[in-house]
């Protein structure tokens, strides 16, 4: 089944404040009020969002960093990849991917990277059929109850 939608990008923070319910997909204990913080700071250091719509219905959505590392060269890190529950396996996550895949390419990026959460296998699935490797593990220490 293929379905009419566009890829955007989303670049005003009304409208990335609309796509919260899609971020609690993976997120769940996100609230509102801590999602706005958290844009707030990451807006700055050049954090981008773009999402596949259906007229004004976003259906899956991805942020996305573009940087620097040592191990890595220049990188386009995904950053929560979802897609809504209804709407997977319609074709939006590899279309979402390869928007991402030749916006790293117009940048000149080395690689693309991202974190996947150890329980979401159907999300492992995928990025391995769409040629990530799995390099590494990614730690995380809480320093407070925020983070």
């Amino acid at each position: 089944m293929t379905l009419p939608f566009q890829i955007r990008e989303i670049t005003e923070m009304p409208e990335m404040l609309q796509q919260l319910h899609l971020i609690q997909c993976l997120n769940p204990n996100m609230e509102a009020e801590r999602y706005e913080t958290l844009l707030r700071q990451m807006l700055p250091i050049k954090y981008r969002m773009v999402g596949v719509f259906d007229g004004a219905t976003c259906l899956g959505l991805s942020g996305f960093w573009i940087g620097t590392k040592l191990y890595s060269g220049k990188y386009l890190e995904v950053d929560n990849f979802v897609v809504d529950e209804q709407y997977r396996s319609h074709g939006i996550g590899k279309r979402l991917l390869d928007w991402l895949t030749q916006e790293a390419q117009q940048n000149q990026c080395e690689t693309m990277m991202l974190d996947a959460y150890v329980v979401n296998n159907a999300a492992h699935k995928f990025y391995l059929r769409e040629g990530f490797a799995i390099k590494g593990f990614h730690f995380l220490k809480k320093l407070n109850e925020g983070g």
